[in-house]
């Protein structure tokens, strides 16, 4: 391996020579431009010429007309957080109904659209650019809708309002939506130096944000179980008693406080108040099995007993995401500074 030394090059840049027979074979000049990539390994490639961008991934999927329509969906998930941009789909007969919305459903998720598509074949593309998302941002975006979700689920259980209980049931697919999208762009930086560079993300960043993306997603989805269970409720007409309410009020504030400061201590590295949120998780339990002992003392009908099971399990599972959060924070503090 040849070694150059680096010069200085007026105040501020360093220089070196490029090895005279490479230009030579790249038939290269003064004033000619180079590509540079950086490497995961933080090492530099150079490219004679201007880089070209990367060609789209592409792939092809084919599906049997008795393949279940859930097993397509999941494989056209798997590309796209893989990286592929155009995936077409190839019947070997003609897709069913039943396979179509599929398909046409997850594509909407996906924020793709079909560019082309008969009876045998549907060609699907990404609508996204990339190159002008961030993570963090996408990250603090979804965030802020779950945990909307969370306070008005709370607010109405307490009021047992059911209007307000479908609003946050039909918001928990914004947040899948754009998690999926989130995970495709941090996987990508995860294999793709250039991409990570421009993120600003390392390989251990790419494991703790996939991790609080997830986290974040699951907490949506708690919210979004508790409307569910009110609007089981009411379409059975009944109702939780006042006692019980207050108390799973109170243990979803507490649940909820806990995301949010754990969320923000990620933000803004607060290690101390992720200590105290991991510690605060531990008393959630007590709160849980008073919730627990009211439940079942309080309520004679098994479908009001079941919903607030339902819903006890949820706040105490937004309590327990919240504590993985503080767990990120805390590993992240001990992260090495070129990691």
């Amino acid at each position: 391996m040849e070694q150059r030394k680096i010069m200085s090059l007026g105040r501020s840049s360093l220089v070196i020579s490029l090895p005279k027979y490479w230009t030579q074979l790249n038939e290269l000049k003064q004033g000619d431009i180079v590509s540079v990539a950086i490497n995961r390994d933080r090492s530099l490639v150079i490219f004679p010429g201007v880089k070209k961008d990367k060609e789209i991934r592409k792939i092809t999927l084919y599906v049997d007309q008795d393949e279940k329509d859930t097993f397509i969906v999941r494989r056209i998930i798997a590309c796209y957080l893989n990286g592929f941009s155009n995936i077409r789909l190839v019947s070997k007969k003609f897709f069913t109904v039943t396979q179509q919305k599929a398909i046409r459903k997850i594509v909407r998720m996906l924020y793709m659209r079909i560019m082309e598509a008969d009876s045998k074949e549907m060609n699907i593309t990404t609508l996204i650019d990339e190159s002008k998302a961030t993570i963090q941002t996408g990250i603090k975006r979804i965030y802020t809708i779950s945990s909307s979700m969370c306070r008005d689920a709370l607010t109405a259980l307490k009021n047992q309002d059911t209007s307000l209980a479908k609003i946050v049931y039909t918001l928990d697919d914004e947040v899948d939506h754009f998690s999926f999208f989130l995970l495709r762009l941090i996987r990508k930086a995860a294999v793709d130096p250039t991409l990570a560079t421009q993120l600003a993300v390392g390989p251990i960043d790419c494991l703790d944000y996939q991790t609080l993306v997830h986290r974040i997603e699951q907490i949506a989805d708690q919210a979004a179980n508790i409307a569910k269970n009110l609007i089981m409720l009411e379409g059975r007409q009944q109702r939780i008693s006042e006692p019980l309410l207050e108390k799973m009020y109170d243990t979803g504030w507490g649940a909820l406080e806990l995301y949010n400061k754990a969320v923000d201590a990620l933000f803004s590295n607060h290690v101390a108040d992720s200590v105290e949120i991991i510690e605060s998780r531990a008393r959630m339990g007590k709160l849980d099995q008073e919730v627990a002992s009211l439940a079942f003392l309080k309520e004679k009908s098994t479908e009001v007993i079941w919903c607030c099971c339902s819903i006890r399990d949820s706040l105490l599972r937004i309590a327990e995401y919240a504590a993985d959060i503080a767990e990120i924070t805390l590993n992240r503090s001990y992260k090495p500074p070129s990691a």
